[in-house]
Formats: structure tokens, sequence, C-alpha cells
């Protein structure tokens, strides 16, 4: 995957979690919840971009593993939205399912990137 393409997935991911974040009920516990989402769920592209300007590889990989650190978190908020029912999984299901082939693909390229250390 060129990394223009991974900047706009990553970007397009975003969106939907803003969009997700957006069509959440009213309630505290679903708003608290959704804020997480909502920070962890849009600093992946920011960090993926800032590793792309890196200076050195230990930074690329440093910040790689970033992105890495946000798409847990992103799908464990994700999760919890879904256990305490605030949205049912079935409205989830595309959002956790890229979360998990994003993680997929950064996995790889944190491994490249460590490889050349």
């Amino acid at each position: 995957m060129q990394h223009q393409d991974l900047k706009e997935r990553t970007k397009l991911f975003a969106l939907r979690v803003v969009r997700m974040f957006s069509a959440l009920p009213k309630k505290t516990v679903a708003q608290i919840l959704g804020k997480q989402v909502l920070r962890s769920g849009t600093s992946i592209g920011a960090n993926f971009c800032e590793a792309m300007r890196s200076r050195s590889n230990a930074e690329f990989a440093a910040k790689i593993g970033d992105c890495l650190k946000e798409l847990e978190e992103t799908r464990y908020w994700l999760e919890l939205i879904v256990e305490a029912g605030v949205m049912p999984k079935k409205k989830l299901s595309a959002l956790l399912d890229e979360a998990t082939q994003l993680n997929a693909i950064f996995t790889t390229i944190a491994k490249k990137a460590r490889s050349k250390l």
C-alpha cells in the first residue's frame, strides 16, 4: 500500500469515527465513551502524517508505534460502546473491521521499520 493511500484511508477512518460520534445518543455515558473514541480514532491519521515527516528511522518507528497504540485504544472504546449497550454491534462492525485491517497494515509497517534500526 502506498503511503498516500494509507494517509487517505486513515483520514476516511477518522471521518467515519466523527460521524459515529455524531450519531451517538446524547446520554452522558454515550458522550463520554464517544469522546474517547473520537480522540483516539482521529489521531491515527495525524500520527501517520507525523511519521511521514520523521527525520530518522527511529522517529518513524516510534510514530508508527503511536498509530498502533491509538488503533488499539480506538478498538477498545468501540467495543465498550457495544458492550455497554450504547450502540448495536451491527452499526459498528464496519468500523471495527477497518480498525482491525489498519492494525494489520501498521503492524507490518512497524515490523519493517524496526528491522531497519
